[in-house]
């Protein structure tokens, strides 16, 4: 038997994006044997430098089913208009139906060429966040209500059996050549974890969306706790929160202090002062007077505001920017936090909980990651001791280091540090406001948003990787739409700097 042709995996390539959470995107017209091979190939490698091996027998099931499908889809709204039936009319397209099944096998390489020409694709996305893997499969023909009806039957149906004996055994439907599979892939995917919630399909700015997202193994989510747990304990350039900071937040939790009296206490710290006059006076809160003294800026920012700003100008005194890396860190992070207040202030403007968070949550949302950059080689060393000792792969620190999960060491190091649980929050969930506890959801989606965005006008993400729960919930409905905020809020930001400098 002649050796199957494969295209070449850059194994290196793949692992450097897994482990930094960056999504791979692989896009095909036609979706070639070859292509289906390399898709698997790089799911696998995906999977292998994830330490998920265990997933990939099913997922490259699951994807093979979904990109088929898709390309299914697309073939299907070429068929339609060469036969000049309407696919969105229930009696045309019960008459396609009838024979699509047929002449498209009959006709396969013609009508692959005409959805070629036509521009309709295939579009397979991996990534890895907070200890789940997404795979999500595109395809730009819009999904119709009889396809959905179709396709939520299956899924239902799946749902009802007990394993796939019970299923291969029950007549399935097959016009739509795709009924047996999707029950199967359900099956499956259910062995490793699948939820009704973690299996969705939509249509979003016109393509069709399918998206499969999967917890990391029990085992590893808990090796990744151990690992954070003890760069926590370990990293001695973290001293405890500063006292005089501390202190002022005991006095802004008294019932009995008033803004005076906290006001005199800050004045006490010249450096301190000097540091909170200059925040409030910064790009995000643009006062229509510059504030001249301590008062002022309380009086301005209110207690809540004023606690929050602590935390913010105690963390950056810790970690500092002694290094151009923390540095480009910080300078991301003060985007973040003027984007998160002003997008707090057109959508959120009667939520003063939001109101208060946002700008402090959207500067402190990244600090796992500057922890990270603190981290000394004697602290390595042990790090490494210690998944030799517990025989944890060492991919568990490859993959923290590398960023995908800064958030969870981020979170930790805000609970030793006694932040309000919103921060703690938001720090955590800043990647998947979806998993945010209910009281805390907008404010998470909020500064993944003001992330996304930066990361977008960076370059370094595309619209289809912007979380679908931040689109929702702020009505970002098209590109159109996400670029019109992104380039507001951008000028915005270089007009405050302008006149600040």
């Amino acid at each position: 038997m002649a050796e199957e042709k494969r295209f070449n995996v850059d194994s290196e390539k793949i692992k450097k994006a897994a482990l930094a959470g960056v999504p791979l995107s692989l896009t095909t017209y036609v979706l070639p044997h070859e292509m289906e091979l390399y898709m698997s190939d790089v799911l696998s490698c995906f999977l292998e430098s994830l330490g998920q091996s265990h997933m990939t027998d099913y997922l490259v099931y699951c994807l093979n089913e979904l990109a088929t499908n898709a390309k299914k889809a697309n073939t299907k709204r070429i068929y339609f208009l060469e036969k000049n039936l309407d696919i969105n009319n229930p009696a045309d397209y019960e008459e396609g139906m009838k024979t699509f099944k047929k002449d498209m096998l009959e006709k396969l390489t013609y009508y692959l060429e005409k959805q070629r020409d036509a521009g309709l694709y295939i579009k397979v996305i991996f990534s890895a966040r907070n200890n789940n893997i997404k795979l999500e499969v595109r395809n730009n023909s819009e999904l119709n209500v009889f396809e959905y009806k179709r396709i939520h039957d299956k899924i239902c149906r799946a749902h009802t059996y007990s394993n796939m004996n019970e299923a291969l055994d029950k007549i399935v439907d097959d016009t739509e050549g795709a009924g047996l599979g999707l029950i199967l892939m359900i099956l499956m995917l259910k062995k490793i974890g699948l939820t009704d919630e973690s299996y969705q399909i939509f249509v979003e700015n016109n393509e069709t969306v399918v998206r499969v997202e999967l917890p990391f193994l029990d085992k590893r989510s808990k090796e990744f706790d151990i690992i954070s747990q003890e760069l926590v304990n370990l990293i001695e350039e973290l001293p405890p929160f500063p006292e005089n900071i501390v202190e002022i937040n005991r006095l802004i939790a008294d019932p009995d202090s008033d803004m005076a009296e906290i006001a005199m206490f800050i004045n006490n710290d010249v450096a301190l002062a000097a540091d909170l006059i200059k925040m409030v006076n910064s790009a995000a809160f643009r006062p229509a007077n510059p504030v001249q003294n301590v008062y002022s800026a309380v009086k301005m920012v209110g207690l809540d505001g004023l606690r929050n700003l602590l935390f913010s100008l105690g963390t950056f005194k810790l970690l500092g920017e002694n290094t151009e890396e923390k540095r480009q860190m910080w300078v991301h992070a003060y985007k973040v936090a003027f984007f998160s207040h002003n997008i707090a202030c057109s959508f959120c403007a009667n939520d003063k909980a939001v109101m208060a968070d946002a700008y402090v949550c959207g500067l402190l949302h990244d600090i796992g990651k500057v922890i990270f950059t603190t981290t000394h080689n004697d602290t390595m060393r042990h790090l490494i001791a210690v998944t030799q000792q517990k025989k944890i792969p060492l991919q568990v620190i490859e993959q923290m280091i590398s960023g995908t999960n800064h958030e969870i060491l981020g979170a930790r190091i805000a609970e030793k540090w006694n932040f309000p649980e919103s921060i703690i929050v938001s720090i955590k969930y800043h990647h998947s406001p979806e998993e945010a506890p209910e009281q805390y959801k907008k404010l998470a989606a909020l500064i993944a948003l003001a992330n996304q965005i930066c990361n977008y006008l960076d370059g370094k993400d595309t619209f289809q990787q912007i979380s679908h729960s931040c689109k929702e919930m702020f009505g970002l409905n098209n590109e159109m739409q996400f670029r019109s905020l992104a380039e507001k809020l951008n000028m915005l930001f270089q007009r405050a700097e302008e006149k600040i400098n």
